[in-house]
């Protein structure tokens, strides 16, 4: 039976966690308190055995001292074996200055191994105990040492191994659970520690190089740097430097395309413009009708400007770079109402937009986006412009101007927001579009043409709720 594609992306899925950063880092945090534990385990297993072994010497001894209290040094064979039983050995032996003193049971069983602790040293300790920690329980060992209460007296015992090696071994799981518990706890704070700090930042980091690679052209796609002042953050903000410069070059580049496709266009214009220019002159120069000469300078003026205003556009539009947002939310009704009353034109601008209906974006923005809009609906021949907004609900504002006009022509319908392409009037540049389309796609938005025909023509603006300046 083949796998389903849920069943394949939960492989995949489980398949990329094990190649992250963070599976990896898991793994060596466990894996490098795991040794540490062990540099801990080795000696305090050693230790434990070593301390087991002296407490039995110092049994040994007390239990011999009943000897110097018995006549004649001798002790009935029952009091023999409660002592010994009471130790938990099979035989004992002491030793002044090489001379044997004292025993207990002078028929001990066969030793199977002997371990000498009057000089121990650090690395065979710890061998003997993962030895006597993997060793079989009926195992006989003879165990010298000096006495606790006397360095003199050397204690020699005999005893099964079973005791100790039960000890040791319970001991050493308790080591190991302790062990397990503390790397668990303290891989788990590392890795959280390490989420945080180093793999979220650079997730976003890589996400964000994605996002942005896939259309570097969009503004609100160049990295926000956080606050931080560490290495993160001088990351991120290197990368929203290099991001920004590489949108105003990709954006230089594209007008200095649309420049070559203008040139054609300025050139016809302004030779136009510019010919009017030159008979008004000529006419200016014959006549000496100064009432003659106040009716043409006004048409002379106005061919100068218009022939400098077409150049300030082009050449605006070359060099010009988007200014930064400044978000702050503000009403937009009252905006609608300061645009109205600076339009110049007969025109009637009906908003539907709720007086306290707050938008956050850049309102300076705002204001050019609406008002190219606005203007260009007056000089397609509009009366009447309805605007309305929607999205309350959804994560974007839906901003619509809606006119009365003739429509737009289809060769500027072909060519909208295309620079010195898209207007549908002698002497214009169509940059309008072109410049109000930038500034929305700048606060993460669009701005496209919804409809147009007979009846008119609607633009719609998509805006997000919430814009980072």
């Amino acid at each position: 039976m083949s796998d389903t594609p849920s069943t394949i992306d939960r492989k995949t899925q489980n398949t990329n966690w094990f190649r992250s950063l963070s599976a990896r880092l898991l793994v060596l945090t466990v894996s490098f308190v795991m040794l540490s534990e062990f540099l801990i385990f080795a000696p305090s297993v050693a230790n434990f055995r070593l301390n087991w072994l002296h407490e039995k010497l110092n049994a040994a001894h007390l239990a011999v001292l009943t000897l110097d209290a018995a006549p004649d040094g001798m002790v009935s064979k029952e009091m023999e074996s409660t002592l010994l039983t009471h130790v938990g050995v099979n035989s004992i032996a002491v030793k002044r200055v090489g001379m044997r003193q004292a025993m207990l049971n002078d028929m001990p069983p066969n030793v199977d191994e002997s371990f000498d602790l009057r000089d121990p040293m650090f690395f065979p300790l710890i061998l003997d105990a993962f030895q006597t920690f993997a060793s079989e329980n009926g195992k006989v060992i003879r165990v010298i040492g000096f006495s606790p209460h006397d360095n003199k007296t050397e204690i020699e015992i005999i005893l099964s191994q079973h005791p100790l090696v039960e000890d040791i071994r319970a001991f050493g799981w308790r080591i190991v659970a302790l062990s397990l518990f503390i790397s668990i706890i303290t891989a788990g704070l590392v890795y959280l520690s390490l989420q945080w700090f180093l793999v979220r930042p650079m997730r976003k980091l890589t996400s964000n190089m994605v996002r942005f690679a896939e259309n570097p052209e969009d503004e609100s796609r160049i990295m926000i740097p956080g606050s931080r002042r560490d290495e993160v953050g001088k990351a991120q903000q290197e990368l929203s430097g290099l991001q920004r410069n590489l949108h105003n070059l990709l954006k230089q580049k594209e007008h200095l395309a649309a420049l070559g496709t203008a040139v054609a266009k300025i050139n016809h214009d302004l030779r136009g413009i510019l010919s009017t220019a030159l008979v008004v002159s000529d006419r200016l120069e014959t006549s000496d009708d100064p009432k003659e000469v106040r009716k043409i300078a006004p048409t002379l003026i106005s061919a100068i400007d218009r022939a400098v205003n077409l150049c300030s556009q082009t050449l605006n539009f070359v060099g010009q770079e988007t200014p930064p947002i400044n978000v702050t939310k503000f009403c937009l009704a009252p905006v609608i109402q300061e645009i109205s009353e600076g339009i110049k034109g007969d025109i009637r601008i009906l908003s539907e937009i709720k007086q306290n209906r707050e938008l956050e974006a850049d309102r300076d923005h705002i204001f050019r986006v609406i008002t190219n809009l606005i203007q260009n609906s007056v000089q397609a021949g509009a009366e009447t412009i309805r605007i309305t907004l929607e999205g309350e609900d959804q994560d974007f504002w839906l901003l619509d101007l809606e006119d009365d006009g003739p429509g737009l022509p289809p060769r500027a319908e072909k060519n909208l927001f295309k620079p010195f392409q898209s207007s549908a009037r002698s002497g214009g540049t169509g940059l309008g579009l072109v410049t109000a389309r930038e500034l929305i796609r700048a606060h993460g938005g669009d701005l496209w043409l919804l409809e147009t025909g007979e009846t008119g023509t609607v633009f719609r603006i998509h805006l997000p709720h919430h814009i980072h300046g």
